[in-house]
């Protein structure tokens, strides 16, 4: 596998474990209201969910997790309020990175400029990168281009800034990485941390477990 001069990341999902801090949020505030709900359920209705509303017209992505969260309160049987439903975005600082992110991140800095290319807003991604052990030279936030992947606006923002260094664009999701690089024709990498068996629609030029994988072959 060849080196990159640059390596960008989507940051939830692929370096943040968001899974959980997503049910976590849901189940810990609904239990609070005497609601009990399950991990699977919440997840399988955010991701229902989630990137109906993030297609509507742009807005910040603090409007988008209380928009999201209503709805997945409503699909899975928690009366919620709108009032009441900024926990997600409240909780998002705290989410954690998966056990292998630190880590990989560190050996693959020593080789490489990194990057972020992330559908939130810049303040709560400004909490989320105090997680994170490196920095990262390349930022593109959907606050900054007003627009959410898969849409084609990080990544042509994200070219102007890297210039005409070797570039490789890292993510978990199919939907909102892997198909706009292929369409772009940015070489990408498919970080395949829920074990799919395929990725309909998309067609990564490289395939790895987590990112430690990444990190080894690029190392």
């Amino acid at each position: 596998m060849p080196r990159y001069d640059v390596i960008t990341f989507d940051c939830y999902g692929t370096l943040i474990d968001w899974e959980s801090g997503i049910a976590n949020a849901f189940l810990t505030t609904a239990a609070a209201d005497g609601v009990t709900l399950t991990r699977e359920a919440v997840l399988r209705a955010y991701a229902e969910t989630e990137h109906r509303v993030q297609a509507q017209s742009y807005r910040p992505y603090r409007d988008i997790l209380r928009d999201t969260a209503v709805r997945v309160a409503a699909l899975i049987g928690w009366p919620l309020t709108a009032e009441r439903a900024d926990f997600l975005a409240d909780s998002l600082p705290s989410w954690q990175p998966f056990p292998d992110t630190n880590a990989a991140l560190e050996r693959l800095a020593a080789v490489s400029r990194l990057g972020i290319l992330s559908n939130i807003d810049d303040d709560l991604l400004a909490a989320t990168r105090e997680h994170f052990t490196v920095a990262f030279d390349v930022i593109v936030t959907a606050q900054q281009v007003r627009s959410y992947k898969p849409g084609h606006a990080h990544f042509l923002t994200a070219r102007e800034l890297i210039g005409s260094a070797s570039w490789l664009h890292a993510a978990e999701s199919n939907f909102h990485d892997i198909v706009p690089t292929n369409t772009l024709g940015i070489d990408n990498a498919w970080i395949n941390r829920q074990r799919q068996k395929e990725l309909p629609g998309g067609t990564p030029k490289y395939k790895f477990d987590d990112l430690a994988g990444l990190a080894e072959a690029m190392t």
